[in-house]
């Protein structure tokens, strides 16, 4: 039994097994497995853990989590299958997969849902027990397909997962009903044999996560043990899969999620700037991570309020930064919509304030647990009046740390609300992440008004830096400091409320030149054109970071030349953006969305930019995105020679 994965290599080992049976080793550059179950099998549980095991290893990785939006969606249907994706390899990879070589799948529904991904020849393992025609019935299986011949197309393995979980667990004292929930620790621990990975971090973490409930954990643990020894003694599996560790700069590393990484940022920009962390919420998928993370850290400064609603967390996050603190709101679309009028508040204050915005599918409630990037245009215009904010994206998991910081160097430095928009691929995602010593972190420290800047010894509060445009902050209670602020237009300088239009036109104008203005304090954009003679430029943001960069390296593997820009900044855009567009020949821009950033590079810059996009809740596959990048050189090369 071998993998469709190229590049394998078999190595004979020793007897493992009872009887002298002896298993091979085969040697592989990378894998991608997916796990798929009913929403109550743990799938998400067990694809955690072996991506903890698999990062503890030193594999480079990614996931792709997948799980219904109904918290408990009917037993054994099609819309209650929950999948877990992991791709790992002994070398830098950019995305979860475009599709498994492994499927393991609990039910029929997980197989229903599930298959047509699975390319031929490929690995299937099926929880033979749960093939019952009741759950068949339910998906509209008329036969039973693991007995019809019907995937004869697949390495099909039939395994009775439930019931030898239950035999395993005989003497548990456990009813049969709770020894049945153990199975997904039994097939990690067939996957963990399988594969190589490491037991000790997961028999601690079971130790530790069910400390409360010893029998529990030991249940599990013995189901794990009984998974990871039924790989070594069955016949049923001949062959076990070896990945090498990748290699990685010297440093410290761990697995982490975007959400995860996202509440460090914001942390690290806390202690980096001297100020505490206050964040107002209101739960929403696939945002409420970030407030059960950032909630974990009170010894930093940071403190969290889950409010009644989205405008009440928005308010107490925009006082919180009157006051003096980081004010940090998270949401996702919906909770934009409703947050809208105090932005425009934030706006006019003139006030730091870090907007998180994890996507999901919309309009409305839409697809709560897939993702999308189609809230661009929101957070640009999505308010009354010209309400000008800075809009950053992370690229990755790991890279929501970084664009956390990045939005707060921005929202303190110039004295504004930042939209940072992540989306739900990044945010339940995972890869290993090099943990930056806190020396190497920007300086965010900000002095806040303690003396009147007045010529008459009075405070002007819109009295701004003459460099960033930023007018001064001044922490209330400050003697002498009075001063007014609020939704109502304000008078250059005092502050005062003000309706004259020419005034008014001057406050709205100096607004949008603060926003412009941080176009300066940015780096230069990095082009991936490794030959330098690209005719073709490929430009994304946020999460399609990782297949656009995978869909590159296969057209240059092909022997073609194609450029690759990615944006971290969409509001301002970079100053040296247009120059880079204008010189090639044909630039692409796929989107999670129907062709927001096109929209705006094509009126911006008037560059004829071809969109190409996706709305399917998925994250792109490579190789789509490299066939589309074919065509497009090819179509450019036959224009040339026209």
């Amino acid at each position: 039994m071998t993998h469709s994965t190229p590049e394998t290599s078999a190595v004979e080992a020793p007897p493992s097994a009872p009887g002298g049976l002896v298993k091979s080793v085969v040697a592989l550059d990378r894998v991608v497995i997916r796990l798929a179950g009913d929403s109550g099998d743990g799938m998400q549980l067990t694809g955690n853990r072996f991506t903890s095991e698999t990062a503890a290893f030193g594999n480079d990785l990614s996931t792709l989590p997948n799980f219904p939006a109904e918290i408990r969606a009917p037993t054994g249907t099609l819309p209650g299958v929950s999948s877990f994706q992991l791709h790992f390899a002994d070398h830098d990879i950019m995305t979860p997969g475009d599709a498994p070589d492994v499927l393991v799948v609990m039910n029929p529904a997980a197989l229903k849902a599930n298959i047509a991904d699975l390319p031929g020849g490929g690995l299937l393992i099926a929880d033979s027990d749960e093939f019952t025609a009741r759950n068949l019935a339910k998906v509209g299986y008329a036969e039973n397909p693991l007995e019809d011949g019907s995937l004869d197309g697949w390495q099909l393995v039939s395994v009775p997962l439930t019931s030898m979980t239950t035999d395993a667990l005989a003497g548990s004292g456990l009813g049969k009903k709770e020894a049945e929930r153990s199975k997904n620790m039994f097939t990690l621990g067939l996957l963990s044999w399988m594969y190589h990975r490491p037991t000790e971090g997961t028999v601690r973490f079971l130790e530790r996560q069910f400390r409360k409930k010893p029998e529990i954990a030991a249940a599990n643990i013995a189901a794990f043990r009984a998974g990871f020894n039924y790989g070594e003694t069955t016949e049923a599996f001949a062959v076990s899969y070896e990945i090498a560790p990748a290699p990685m700069a010297a440093g410290t590393y761990r697995n982490i999620s975007g959400n995860q990484a996202l509440a460090y940022g914001l942390v690290a920009a806390g202690q980096r700037s001297g100020l505490p962390v206050f964040l107002g919420a209101y739960p929403i998928t696939p945002a409420s991570d970030v407030l059960h993370e950032l909630s974990k850290h009170k010894s930093f400064g940071v403190r969290t309020f889950q409010a009644e609603d989205e405008i009440a967390g928005i308010g107490a996050a925009l006082g919180a930064s009157f006051g003096g603190a980081l004010g940090v709101t998270t949401t996702s679309g919906p909770g934009v919509a409703l947050k809208g009028e105090t932005i425009g508040l934030a706006v006019m204050t003139e006030l730091p304030l870090v907007i998180v915005d994890v996507q999901r599918g919309g309009p409305s409630t839409g697809l709560p647990t897939k993702t999308e990037q189609s809230d661009l245009l929101q957070a640009l215009f999505g308010r009354n009046g010209e309400a000008p904010v800075p809009v950053v994206a992370p690229r990755s998991p790991a890279d929501c740390f970084d664009a956390a910081i990045e939005a707060a160097r921005i929202a303190l430095t110039y004295r504004t609300p930042v939209f940072l928009l992540s989306d739900g691929y990044l945010a339940n995602g995972a890869e290993p992440w090099s943990v930056p010593a806190a020396d190497t972190l920007p300086d965010l420290r900000v002095e806040f008004a303690t003396e009147p800047n007045g010529e008459n010894g009075e405070f002007l509060p819109y009295l701004r830096d003459p460099e960033t445009l930023a007018r001064p902050w001044a922490v209330p209670g400050t003697k002498g400091l009075q001063h007014r602020i609020g939704g109502l237009e304000k008078a250059d300088g005092t502050g005062n409320i003000s309706y004259d239009g020419a005034n008014h036109d001057f406050m709205t104008r100096t607004r949008q030149a603060k926003v412009d203005g941080i176009a300066a304090s940015l780096p230069p954009t990095e082009v991936d054109d490794p030959d330098g003679d690209a005719t073709v430029a490929v430009i994304g943001w946020g999460s399609t970071y990782g297949p656009i960069g995978a869909a590159c390296r296969r057209i240059r593997r092909s022997g073609r030349s194609v450029a690759q820009v990615h944006l971290r900044h969409l509001n301002p855009l970079p100053a040296d953006l247009g120059d880079i567009l204008l010189s090639y020949d044909r630039v692409v821009c796929p989107e999670m969305n129907l062709g927001q950033l096109s929209l705006l590079l094509r009126a911006k810059y008037l560059v004829d930019v071809q969109s190409h996009t996706q709305v399917t809740g998925l994250p792109f596959r490579a190789a789509e995105l490299a066939a589309v990048l074919q065509d497009v050189i090819d179509s450019t090369g036959t224009e040339a020679t026209a």
